[in-house]
């Protein structure tokens, strides 16, 4: 019997963003809009603490995603 699958592993991702944070090219995608924003901390009691901006896009192409930004390590990643 084998544990758990993961269902989504996120994925690296090229991001420039806006001053405020905001992506506005995913992938060399332009972001056409955002639906959503939230913000995750958790494991703050730990030595390995989990803080990520999340951003619902829309791109020009119509392609909807998730992606986020690590606010520990300053990495953007692909959520599918």
């Amino acid at each position: 019997m084998t544990g758990p699958r993961r269902l989504s592993i996120p994925r690296r991702v090229a991001v420039r963003a806006a001053d405020g944070g905001a992506p506005q090219l995913v992938d060399g995608r332009e972001v056409d809009s955002v639906r959503e924003s939230w913000l995750v901390e958790d494991r703050w009691w730990t030595d390995r603490p989990l803080r990520r901006r999340y951003w619902e896009i829309v791109t020009t192409c119509g392609r909807d995603e998730v992606v986020f930004h690590d606010l520990e390590s300053g990495r953007w990643w692909r959520q599918r």
